[in-house]
């Protein structure tokens, strides 16, 4: 016998361009919190435990086979025809392995209303299949229903109809409970009852609810879940609208955080994508963004003004004014500030970098410092190594990339070039502004002194007496008559 979720499908309407928005995407890629709405519906799905799903795809369809990738069938609804219309176009999904589990289940969703919850859907589903419901619309008590359909009820508590709201009488509209766009079908009454749909309105189209009706005028079940999280009905049809969705979702992570044990004294910038996790007695300063997954560890203190997109951070780690993007930072490092650490960048413990310092494919040792004014890039550096000021590891010859190695408790003086590939041993210290062009042996002094030159008066042909004052101007003009 299957598992009852491997019966269970989801259907995401995907296709609707959102002309409002302004832009040349499909609305549920618009992005809350950095992922696309489309992306949030899927997420809940499978939290809830359905992994077949089919997104139906219309306007700019390639778009949403881009984002995809591959990982979930498609279907596509090459005129937009009504929500009913959009679903027909997955009926050969519906259909299949149907034989095999002819008391299968279907969820449809709105690609665009991402705060749908796993809660709602398990709960749902759970009525759905108690009831013995053809359909079950997911619903919703708002405090202000005004341009939403009202989900009638009969004697108890089934369904009778769902009211638009312009067709809607006096008494309907004092109803506080609405359609929120979402269903849950017996997947074979689905497949039947969108054979019988009709578009004899005004606007031509198919409409999804009026399978809700088709279900009762057949005799059928049909039963309504009211969800108690009331975001579920939330989308965007506008730019502000979406402005709405991103600063309802910010809040709620910052909130799940603050209910963790991390600290914010003011929340003015910071954006948290829900994938993040931080640890208790971390503080988030304003500006702060952290994006991709990123762990922060217990203790530390990010910001202001930071960037940390997809890293792992330790414990007691400070980020100060400055960007990491798919790095390690680990336990007790100290960043910033202005600093920049590229991928594939490890940043050991109690490593200090410190401000303009970019950091590119490198390994920075233990309780190393790299000051200020210094670019180290692809590069394996010891523990306990000190990098002076205006330090270049010179990666690029204009054809291939290489590796600089530094060994542990080295001393590199201001403005060394390390011409890679080169190999500093164990306590090489380096003289400042000498280039390196070879392997360099432990405890060994790399220095270059050439014979500095000295040429009297030579910038007196070059200073422009006009813009010097009237006493530089007489020395000047003194200096040249002696010449």
């Amino acid at each position: 016998m299957k598992a009852e979720n491997n019966s269970n499908k989801a259907v995401i309407l995907a296709g609707g361009q959102g002309k409002r928005m302004k832009a040349e995407i499909p609305k549920p890629l618009f992005r809350v919190l950095g992922e696309p709405m489309l992306e949030w519906v899927i997420s809940a799905c499978e939290d809830a435990g359905i992994s077949d799903i089919c997104v139906v795809k219309g306007y700019k369809e390639e778009l949403i086979e881009e984002y995809l990738g591959g990982r979930y069938t498609t279907a596509l609804q090459a005129e937009r025809l009504g929500t009913g219309h959009a679903v027909m176009q997955a009926v050969p999904f519906l259909e299949e392995g149907l034989e095999d589990a002819p008391d299968g289940n279907t969820l449809v969703l709105c690609g665009d209303a991402p705060f749908i919850d796993p809660v709602t859907i398990k709960e749902s589903l759970i009525l759905h299949r108690q009831n013995g419901n053809a359909v079950t619309v997911i619903t919703a008590e708002l405090d202000d229903p005004t341009g939403y359909g009202r989900v009638i009820r009969s004697g108890g508590g089934s369904i009778s109809a769902i009211v638009e709201h312009k067709d809607a009488t006096d008494e309907q509209r004092a109803v506080r409970e609405v359609n929120s766009g979402a269903y849950w079908f017996r997947t074979a009454d689905l497949i039947q009852l969108l054979g019988r749909l009709t578009n004899d309105n005004v606007q031509h189209e198919y409409y999804l609810t009026d399978t809700v009706a088709g279900a009762i005028a057949e005799g059928k079940n049909a039963g309504a879940y009211k969800s108690a999280n009331p975001q579920i009905i939330r989308g965007a049809n506008s730019r502000r609208d979406l402005l709405e969705l991103n600063e309802y979702a910010r809040m709620e992570v910052i909130g799940k955080h603050l209910d963790n044990g991390v600290e914010f004294a003011c929340t003015d910038g910071i954006i948290i994508e829900r994938s993040v996790e931080i640890g208790q007695g971390s503080e988030i300063l304003p500006g702060t963004i952290l994006r991709r997954g990123t762990s922060v560890g217990k203790n530390c203190i990010i910001g202001p003004y930071s960037v940390a997109d997809g890293c792992v951070i330790g414990d007691n780690v400070e980020i100060n004014t400055s960007q990491v993007f798919d790095s390690v930072i680990e336990n007790g490092a100290v960043i910033g500030p202005y600093v920049h650490i590229r991928p594939e960048s490890r940043i050991r413990s109690g490593a200090r970098i410190g401000d303009f310092v970019e950091i590119k494919n490198s390994e920075i040792g233990d309780e190393t410092m790299i000051s200020h004014l210094v670019y180290v890039g692809d590069s394996d550096v010891g523990r306990k190594v000190n990098i002076g000021a205006g330090t270049v590891t010179v990666n690029f010859d204009g054809i291939a990339k290489s590796r600089c190695t530094i060994g542990d408790y080295s001393f590199i003086g201001s403005n060394t070039n390390l011409i890679a590939p080169v190999r500093l041993g164990k306590g090489v210290y380096t003289a400042a502004g000498v280039t390196v062009t070879r392997d360099l042996p432990s405890y060994a002094l790399a220095i270059d002194r050439g014979e500095l030159k000295v040429r009297q008066g030579y910038t007196l042909k070059k200073m422009d007496e006009k813009k010097m004052d009237d006493k530089t101007k007489k020395e000047i003009t003194k200096r040249k008559k002696d010449e």
